[in-house]
Parts: structure tokens; sequence; C-alpha cells
């Protein structure tokens, strides 16, 4: 009897040391910090399911608990040319289940660093122009007002300002990163202040950029007056026209822009027509002779080590492209913002 009782007691402690094991197993699991993946085309065929960015959890309006997000911005009344842009975000989230979750050229693995989701549209309304720009503002301080870094889906290139606004509440003046085949550094169009070509005029006049660290890369096409572009250099931006990128690698060029930016908060925003309308002709004031992918690529990737707060990336039309390539395009951009956004891990690559 002596020896059952003495059984029963190692079984009891036996269950109870397994007891509290199985408990700091699951406490240990509760502090191991899972991270959303995209969907995985091998279980959920890329053509199926609702359109996310890269086929991401949907939070809507909502960043609590991310460190990054996608967001979209459906807008082209600001436009002066071919409108369209407002369906951009829409065919970019199709064009993005193309995307896999790992950059093999680089090593970045961003959903095993951070915290990802889609939190939808920006409400805009689409009579008013102005009041499109206040909500937009609206928007952005909210999914960052934890310090989720935002992404977002264009849509035409006003959207830059308020979400430039936004940030600029919490990070204070900001360094620009800018492609475009045009400088939008215009004073008016058609007397507006607010349009798509005026952005970084507004910007800079608001106090909203470090404009000696600031760099618009790939201007070119035709123009009004000799003068364009003065208005710009006069308050610092350092201008890159076509014409010194072609024919060459601009890793050097990135590598003098991280070392002019330094720590400096800093926004990317790619506008699509900085590319030829060879590789994307679905945007609204394409012109010849711009960057090639690869080109745009390096730019993006050059900006690895920066300290990034947003990106954009704008003025993507379909109508202008129905094979879909300037919003694939767009997609794989916008994936390659956020492998080079800090605290992304890099792997080996084999």
């Amino acid at each position: 009897m002596a020896f059952v009782g003495a059984l029963s007691r190692c079984r009891a402690q036996f269950n109870t040391l397994r007891t509290l094991g199985q408990a700091l197993a699951s406490a240990q699991c509760t502090h191991r910090r899972l991270f959303n993946q995209p969907v995985d085309p091998n279980i959920t065929p890329r053509f199926s399911g609702i359109a996310t960015m890269m086929r991401l959890p949907h939070q809507p309006a909502d960043a609590t608990g991310l460190d990054a997000c996608f967001f979209g911005v459906p807008l082209d009344w600001g436009t002066s040319n071919r409108s369209g842009t407002r369906f951009g975000p829409r065919q970019i989230r199709g064009e993005s289940s193309l995307l896999r979750p790992f950059n093999s050229a680089t090593g970045a693995a961003p959903f095993q660093s951070l915290q990802v989701a889609d939190v939808g549209d920006a409400p805009l309304n689409p009579y008013n122009l102005v009041k499109s720009v206040d909500a937009i503002e609206e928007f952005v301080t909210t999914i960052t007002k934890d310090g989720c870094c935002p992404l977002a889906l264009g849509g035409d290139h006003t959207l830059t300002l308020p979400v430039l606004r936004a940030l600029a509440k919490r990070h204070g003046r900001i360094a620009l990163v800018h492609v475009d085949a045009h400088s939008d550094t215009t004073d008016t169009m058609r007397g507006e202040k607010i349009t798509h070509g005026t952005t970084f005029r507004r910007a800079a006049e608001e106090g909203l950029l470090v404009t000696e660290k600031s760099i618009q890369i790939g201007l070119r096409g035709s123009g009004y007056t000799p003068g364009d572009y003065d208005w710009a250099k006069a308050q610092g931006f350092r201008l890159v026209p076509v014409d010194k990128c072609w024919h060459k690698s601009l890793v050097p060029l990135m590598d003098e822009v991280r070392q002019n930016i330094g720590n400096e908060p800093t926004y990317i925003s790619f506008d699509i027509d900085g590319l030829d309308p060879a590789f994307a002709p679905g945007t609204g004031t394409p012109e010849i002779a711009g960057l090639t992918p690869a080109q745009g690529l390096e730019i993006v990737r050059g900006c690895r080590g920066l300290n990034i707060v947003g990106c954009d990336l704008v003025e993507v039309s379909p109508p202008y492209d129905m094979a879909g390539t300037t919003a694939l395009t767009g997609a794989n951009l916008l994936f390659e913002m956020l492998c080079v956004l800090p605290g992304v891990k890099y792997l080996p690559i084999v």
C-alpha cells in the first residue's frame, strides 16, 4: 500500500510539472511574434479571393499592431491630362498576386521582420479635390499615429502632399527621394494651387521637406521656358535629368544620395511615368526616353539604410495599359520599397 501511495504522489507531481511545462511553452509562444503572411498560391490560386496588396490580410482603416501598411488612394481629379488613375490601386492590388514573400535578389524577408497588412483605401470626395486632400491627410494621420509606415498605391501625384503633411506632424521636415518625368514644382495650374503638378512646390513652401537633402531623378520632356526648373534648384533640390542616367547604373548616384541624406526621415515618391512608356504605358502624362525598370530597382534598393518613414507609387492609369504591365511594375516597386524599410531582416542568398 505504501508503494501504491508513493506511486500516486509521483504521478501527481509529474502531472503538475507537465502542466507547468505546457503553460511555460504556451507563454513563450504567446510572446513570440507571428507575422502576417501573403496567401500561399499553392493553397489558394492567385486568381481567386478578394484582391488586397500581395494578398495580405485586410485590416480596414486600422493600423493597430502594424509596422507597415499598404493603402490605396483612388484619385484622379488632380490630373492635367489623361485621367484613369482612380483605378490604379485596384489594378496594382490585382497584379500584386504574382509577388512572392522573399526578395531573391537582395535577400530581404519583410514578412519575417515586419507586421504588414492592407488597410484599404483613403476616403475621398470625387467632386472636390481640396476636401479629398484633407481626407487623405486625416486618414494617414490616423494610420501612422502609432508609428506604422505607410505605403500608398496611387492615384495621381496630388496625394503625396497630404501624406507628407500627415507624416511631418510626427517626424518634422522630411528628405525626399522623388522619381518622376516631371518636377511637380509648378506654382499653379489654370489658377489652382493644389494639383498633381504643384505637389512639391506646396510641400516645400509649407516647410514639409528638407529640400537641400531632396533629389528628383528622371526629369525630362518638353517644357514651357528655359527656367522651368529654376525655382526647384533655388530651394536646394538636386535635379537629375534623365539624360544623365542613360546607359549607366544608378548605384553610384544612390551612394551619393544616402551619404547626403544621412539619418533624416525620408520619403520615397515614385511616379510610374519616371519609367519609359515602353515599360509603363499606363499613365496620364507619358514622356519618351525614360528610366528602365532595372534603374528603378537600383533607385529603390539604393534607399536601403535610409530612415524611411513613408512611400508611394503613383500615376498608374489602367485604361491606357490593358495588359496590366504598368500596374505589375508598380506592384513590384512597392514590394521593393517594403524591402528597404528600417527593421527588415536580410537572409543569406544561396
